[in-house]
């Protein structure tokens, strides 16, 4: 029998499927933790619960879960040395405490839909990301987006002969452009973006696409675009490649 709506008279909407996912991390305690945090929920279940890349491949195997959620470095056979293999099978989000340039980099490389870092995101931002994720829509948390400028601005350094590389901080919480040297800021100053504009900025020059600072920034890509029209505005460039060398100050 199907229920009703009292005020509307028609059938009331589908509950939202669960997730079925499999965790693997090394460590037992941020198991046992994400175990409890998802499979508590109405709309997540943990279906396999694992410490290394060889058990989550035989788990997804043998579950075929809608998302695998994979830590960086465990014994073993290692989350990126596993990842190639498992998005053969299932959609996986990297959850890590590892955000080094290199690491976020590879792991973007060989398939990871996100790459999310602890102590980032909340329960509700984990599951809205794990969701996005399993339809394809890429998050990165803010420290994986850092880790990736702060290999770009080193290398936009390099190639331009600076002596001193500037400088990225180590505080998640706060702005990208917040961080930089002061004669950075002085320069950047006269483009006049604001706070939320630096920060996009940022991320344009870190190579992230609309749907990864969309995710990074928990907007939505409408929400981006309208930010990257003001800014083409300000910095009189028309594209993001000429938007990111002026912003970097290598145009």
């Amino acid at each position: 029998m199907r229920h009703q709506n009292p005020r509307q008279g028609f059938p009331s909407s589908p509950a939202t499927p669960q997730l079925r996912l499999v965790i693997a991390d090394d460590n037992p305690v941020v198991r046992a933790g994400l175990t409890a945090l998802l499979a508590d929920r109405e709309d997540t279940t943990v279906v396999a619960a694992v410490a290394d890349g060889r058990e989550a491949y035989e788990a997804t195997l043998r579950h075929r879960p809608d998302v695998v959620l994979l830590d960086v470095r465990m014994p073993g056979v290692d989350g990126i040395s596993a990842l190639p293999h498992l998005v053969r099978l299932a959609p996986v989000m990297m959850l890590t405490y590892s955000h080094e340039a290199e690491t976020v980099r590879e792991a973007l490389r060989l398939g990871a839909g996100g790459y999310l870092v602890h102590g980032e995101f909340t329960a509700e931002q984990l599951v809205r990301a794990v969701r996005d994720v399993r339809e394809g829509r890429p998050h990165v948390t803010p420290g994986a987006a850092k880790a990736l400028l702060g290999a770009l601005m080193s290398s936009a350094t390099a190639h331009s002969g600076a002596e001193n590389p500037v400088p990225v901080g180590k505080s998640s919480t706060q702005s990208l452009s917040q961080l930089q040297s002061p004669v950075g800021q002085s320069f950047r100053s006269q483009f006049q973006l604001s706070i939320r504009e630096a920060e996009i900025m940022d991320l344009i020059a870190s190579g992230l696409t609309n749907q990864q600072i969309a995710a990074a920034c928990f907007i939505s890509e409408k929400t981006v675009k309208n930010h990257i029209n003001r800014i083409f505005a300000k910095l009189h460039t028309t594209n993001r490649s000429q938007a990111a060398a002026k912003w970097l100050g290598v145009a």
